[in-house]
Parts: structure tokens; C-alpha cells; sequence
């Protein structure tokens, strides 16, 4: 029986993405377009580190998204921290935002936490596949799920 990696404390810690949720929507807002949204995006899942292969596990994925997405949950000091990646890039800039919104919160600012309002602000309802709406759902479910 194979024993399930966990990462450490530390590896939740050290994730501090340079943003926070109004700074993030501020840089949203003052993109022009869809397209310089979506550089948004892509330069923020850049700024996630890629989960080690042994964290890259089927017990780890979210079920809802159509790329391979993993997420992990820590509570420290009644705190939330998540790590996670995908193996699409714009899935990952789209983790990215979750985890900006939501990393180092309280269960209660994450179960008031609305994915649907987030992304409204940021100019990004609307501007998804529906495909890629539904797997950020999920991750958004996940993450309200670990934290409860």
C-alpha cells in the first residue's frame, strides 16, 4: 500500500502570490481588452510553481475540469492555504486568481467568497468556454469544500 505525499507545511507557506485580491481586480480593470486580460492571466499562472510529479496524483485531482488540475489543502493557525496546478496554461493563470482571492483566509471569508462576483469584477464572466467556466467552478467548489 503506497502512502499518499502530502506537501509540507512550508511548501503552503512559501506560495505568495505578489497580489491580492483588490490589487488583482485593479490590474483587471485596467486591461482594455479581452486580450490583455488573457496575457493577465497567462503571466499570473506563470507565477505558480509546478507541483512535483509525486504530488501530481489522481486522489489530488479536481474532478469538473477538462485539463488535469490538482489541488492541495492546509489549515495553519485557522488559516486556509492551497497549492495547485494544471497542465493547461490559462487553467493555470485561472488557479492562480482562485488562490489570490483565497489563500491564507478564514472558512468564513472563503464560504462568502463568490466566484461568480470575483470574476464579474475581473471582466471575465462571460469571456470563458463554457468548459473552462465549469472546471473553475469546480476548483472554486474544491477549494470552498477543503475549507469547511
Amino acid at each position: 500500500m503506497s502512502q499518499q505525499v502530502q506537501p509540507s507545511a512550508e511548501q503552503f507557506l512559501a506560495l505568495t502570490l505578489e497580489s491580492d485580491t483588490a490589487a488583482t481586480v485593479e490590474l483587471f480593470e485596467q486591461a482594455g481588452n479581452w486580450q490583455e486580460r488573457y496575457r493577465q492571466i497567462m503571466l499570473l499562472g506563470k507565477s505558480l510553481p509546478k507541483l512535483d510529479d509525486n504530488l501530481r496524483v489522481e486522489s489530488a485531482q479536481v474532478r469538473g475540469c477538462e485539463s488535469n488540475a490538482w489541488l492541495y489543502h492546509s489549515e495553519i493557525d485557522g488559516k486556509h492555504y492551497f497549492i495547485a496546478d494544471s497542465d493547461a496554461r490559462i487553467v493555470k493563470g485561472l488557479i492562480a486568481l482562485l488562490l489570490i482571492a483565497c489563500n491564507g483566509k478564514t472558512s468564513s471569508e472563503i464560504t462568502a467568497f463568490s466566484p461568480d462576483s470575483y470574476f464579474t469584477q475581473l471582466g471575465l464572466q462571460g469571456q470563458l468556454s463554457p468548459s473552462r467556466t465549469n472546471g473553475l467552478l469546480a476548483l472554486a467548489k474544491a477549494i470552498k469544500l477543503a475549507a469547511e
